[in-house]
């Protein structure tokens, strides 16, 4: 425990580190274990985006963005009569208290 509160506390034990392949001594070298899938490993290549991908995904961005605008303007359509009511009673209940 530290003496001072200024003082961060040490760890208890430090950290083991372990080099790569000594982690399980004894483990065997077929190590993940199959769990009935194939040993068949497959890449993905990644290639550069070209005019018409580019296109297509400013497009997506701009339907998104669209939508999102459409979603903020159907939010604020749907609280303005809410605000325009609540204006309103507001209006006559301080005509009726200086009545």
């Amino acid at each position: 425990m530290a003496n001072q509160k200024d003082q961060p506390e040490r760890p208890r034990r430090e950290p083991e580190i372990i080099p790569p392949g000594k982690d399980w001594p004894g483990r065997d070298a077929g190590w993940p274990p199959n769990y009935g899938y194939s040993q068949n490993r497959s890449r993905i290549y990644v290639g550069r985006i070209g005019p018409l991908g580019f296109a297509i995904l400013i497009l997506m961005v701009a339907l998104f963005g669209g939508v999102l605008l459409l979603a903020l303007i159907g939010a604020v359509l749907i609280w303005f009569p809410i605000v325009a009511v609540l204006a309103i009673v507001g209006a006559i209940a301080a005509l009726i208290r200086r009545l």
